[in-house]
């Protein structure tokens, strides 16, 4: 199979030769790609507020919470396959829109939930059609975005991306815990959510950039398994994948930040909206220090350390009883995540070919997307059980211990070097 690449529109000459930061945004593509994703992320990350704050107010469970990753979690396991084929078969532009526009629906019809004030387990069949979206989303976009920048410059593009994403992330759980606070209706942000959808939607429209498939490949299982071989295959790959997954998993504390908001730090809907917004405070501020300074020289350490602190960092969150120290260990655990973002993302892009960068790009977001999914399932069964303290501290502790065993495995991984090599 051979995929084309459409013209880089409006590319100047400018950026291919120039490395600063802010070059990137002379590109119109990407920076409607930027735009579109910052207004979609700031309305997802406002209905994750409001879908935990209804659900724990309505029951007072934390496996209610838990069942919340485990709904978005059962359809990466069950498309993540074919979305990845469709990826490298299909405009991937094209499936971007159609999948937003399925997102949109998926909040109207949570907003229509919580009007009427039906049965919370219908809340989940919105959640799973939610999740069918994304993971067919996440591989499309994720291949769409090298076709929008220089080669050279992708790093730069993926700090961007990452930062402005964790922008909306910052933004959106305040904006969401406030509207709770004034109105106390989780509605209010499904509707605000939906227009966040079809504002993307529209933006994304408005792109020249495509995707041109040459041929067609059938939908085979040597075709759908192609992204695993070519990761096992891939030892840096591999390794890299393989350390955010277990991070994410074991230290998946954020699904019980509304146990710890209202339990633990006593500290209500607004403080529950902060909470949210710590991780990507921390995150986009790294951001802006990665875009403002040279591509990473010892990338695979960075990795590594940056995971490390995110455990420690962690711990310490689990048995602080003070608001602000949690939310300033938030912040860290932001920051550091990062780090690890820029280095997996753009090591998975870089190293893998066009042709296979929709089923790669499935197969990074099944590892990573379930184990953020699976984190939260399991971070609400082990505080069911032994408490939230206990869930949060045995997480972190886990998490320093994978990137030990990752470092061993993997020693190519910690030699890596120039990020833009």
């Amino acid at each position: 199979m051979s995929v084309s690449s459409g013209p880089k529109a409006g590319l100047s000459a400018d950026l291919a030769l120039s490395g600063g930061p802010y070059a990137l945004l002379k590109h119109r593509d990407f920076g409607l790609y930027l735009v579109g994703r910052l207004v979609a992320a700031f309305g997802q990350q406002m209905l994750v507020v409001a879908v935990g704050w209804e659900l724990y107010e309505r029951t007072h469970s934390a496996l209610v919470l838990g069942f919340v990753g485990l709904a978005e979690m059962i359809p990466m396991f069950a498309f993540t396959l074919p979305a990845g084929h469709m990826a490298d078969n299909y405009p991937r532009k094209t499936i971007i829109m159609c999948m937003q526009a399925v997102m949109v629906f998926a909040c109207l019809g949570l907003a229509a939930l919580s009007e009427l004030h039906l049965n919370v387990v219908l809340t989940y069949i919105f959640l799973f059609l939610f999740g069918v979206a994304r993971t067919f989303l996440w591989p499309a976009s994720s291949s769409f975005m090298p076709q929008l920048v220089p080669r050279e410059h992708f790093s730069k593009a993926v700090t961007w991306n990452t930062g402005t994403f964790q922008l909306s992330s910052v933004l959106g759980p305040a904006a969401g815990g406030v509207l709770i606070s004034l109105t106390h209706r989780a509605s209010v942000v499904y509707f605000i959510a939906a227009g966040c959808g079809l504002l993307c939607f529209v933006l994304l429209w408005l792109m020249r950039a495509r995707h041109e498939v040459a041929v067609k490949e059938k939908m085979s299982g040597k075709s759908l398994i192609g992204g695993f071989r070519f990761v096992f295959a891939n030892k840096i790959i591999f390794g890299t994948i393989t350390l955010d997954m277990f991070a994410v998993m074991l230290g998946g504390a954020t699904t019980l930040l509304p146990i710890y908001a209202k339990d633990i730090l006593h500290a209500g809907p607004s403080g529950l909206g902060l909470l949210q917004a710590g991780l990507p405070i921390g995150s986009v501020t790294m951001a802006a220090v990665l875009a403002h300074r040279p591509p990473l020289q010892k990338a695979g350490r960075a990795m590594l350390w940056a995971v490390i602190v995110f455990g420690l960092a962690t711990i310490g969150f689990g048995v602080s009883r003070w608001f602000w120290l949690s939310f300033a260990l938030l912040i860290v655990c932001g920051a550091v995540d990062n780090i690890s973002m820029v280095v997996r993302h753009t090591l998975v892009q870089l190293l893998t070919p066009d042709a296979m960068r929709g089923r790669v790009s499935a197969v990074n977001s099944l590892f990573i997307g379930t184990s953020n999914e699976l984190g939260g399932f399991e971070s609400g069964l082990v505080a069911h059980f032994f408490g939230p303290i206990f869930s949060v501290v045995s997480g972190g502790i886990g998490t320093i211990v994978v990137v030990i065993a990752v470092a061993l495995i993997w020693p190519g991984i910690r030699r890596y070097g120039r990020l833009d090599a």
